[in-house]
């Protein structure tokens, strides 16, 4: 009999999945990816506004990135609390900032993080173990329960990891630690916005609310 294999295994592959699930978008109903997107917005620091503000950015600027560039280079959109950080390859500086500048110009975003890096697309065996990657970093992140592992998001390129999220200052160096340790993992990049135990605490609080369930009416 074959043994079962143990939850951080299979929440690994879980997160791999998810991890690919841009690339494989296409292959699942809207619905689906409707409730997932419903379920990790209640589970999220960032108020809904805020969130949903985030998605249509990344769709967005994915959009006019495509338009300008087409299959010349691999960009990949990270908006978290309207800032967005850019990661993968383009073919020279001037597309590099060419790049930042139109996702500037996207409706709502506050800031941009450009990390492009200047040379041909990363090939599709890259791209999966950068998937990998951030799968084992968040499967190490729920492992220690040093903190609630939605409350970073984890980026992977080319081995480099940026870490994004409304984090506190004890929160933010757990995960940076955890993160630098984590097999494969080259480089570790902070892109936290850092806030008060004070402030994290109501922010759970609203998030936990939230997610209850309305009373009846009798």
């Amino acid at each position: 009999m074959t043994k079962s294999r143990s939850p951080v295994i299979r929440l690994v592959l879980c997160l791999t999945l998810a991890a690919l699930m841009p690339a494989l978008s296409g292959c699942f109903p809207v619905a689906v990816v409707g409730i997932g997107a419903g379920a990790l917005m209640v589970a999220d620091r960032r108020i809904s506004e805020t969130y949903l503000a985030d998605e249509a950015i990344e769709v967005r600027a994915g959009n006019r990135l495509d338009e300008m560039f087409g299959s010349a280079t691999h960009i990949n959109v990270t908006s978290f609390n309207r800032t967005v950080l850019l990661t993968g390859e383009c073919l020279s500086e001037d597309a590099k900032a060419q790049a930042e500048r139109i996702v500037a110009g996207v409706p709502n975003v506050k800031a941009v993080r450009n990390h492009l890096l200047i040379g041909g697309a990363s090939t599709l065996a890259g791209r999966s173990n950068d998937a990998f990657i951030t799968s084992k970093v968040k499967a190490r992140f729920v492992d220690y329960h040093y903190f609630a592992a939605n409350h970073v998001k984890v980026v992977t390129e080319w081995g480099t990891v940026f870490l994004l999220g409304l984090v506190t200052q004890k929160e933010a160096d757990a995960a940076v630690d955890i993160a630098r340790t984590t097999g494969g993992v080259l480089k570790v990049v902070r892109l936290f916005e850092i806030i008060s135990q004070e402030e994290a605490d109501r922010l759970d609080v609203s998030a936990s609310s939230s997610s209850s369930p309305s009373p009846r009416a009798n």
